[in-house]
Parts: C-alpha cells; structure tokens; sequence
C-alpha cells in the first residue's frame, strides 16, 4: 500500500510540477517568442543560402579565370 501511495504521489506531484509547461505552449507570449524565433532562424538560413552560393559563384569565377589564362599561355 505505502509503495503504490508513493507512485501515485509522484504522479500528482509531477503534474502540478509540470502543467506550467503544457500551459505556455498556448500562451500568447509563447506563441509570440516562437514565432520570432522563427523568423529569425529563416533569416539565418537566407542569409547562409546566399552566402554560400555567393562562395559558389566566386568559386566558378576564379576557375573560368584560371582556364583563360591557361589557354593564352600556349
């Protein structure tokens, strides 16, 4: 009996400790820190897309460079 007491009073405890949590995800403020976090992560991503095919384009550039110079030495 004490041992199935003790289950059931660290459920009920874990619940209440808990529930704050399962709150926040409807809260407006929650909802609202999500969602500029969201924003900011896209931005990231955009920002890291560009800079790579940025580095892509330099990349070619400096090959196309490098094949004509190749070719006006023979």
């Amino acid at each position: 009996m004490s041992n199935s007491m003790g289950i059931a009073s660290v459920f009920v405890l874990s619940s209440l400790l808990l529930s704050p949590l399962a709150m926040a995800e409807e809260s407006p403020a929650f909802v609202a820190r999500n969602a500029e976090l969201a924003a900011v992560h896209q931005e990231a991503r955009d920002a890291y897309a560009a800079q790579q095919s940025a580095a892509a384009k330099d990349a070619q550039q400096t090959a196309s460079k490098v094949s004509v110079d190749t070719n006006a030495d023979s």
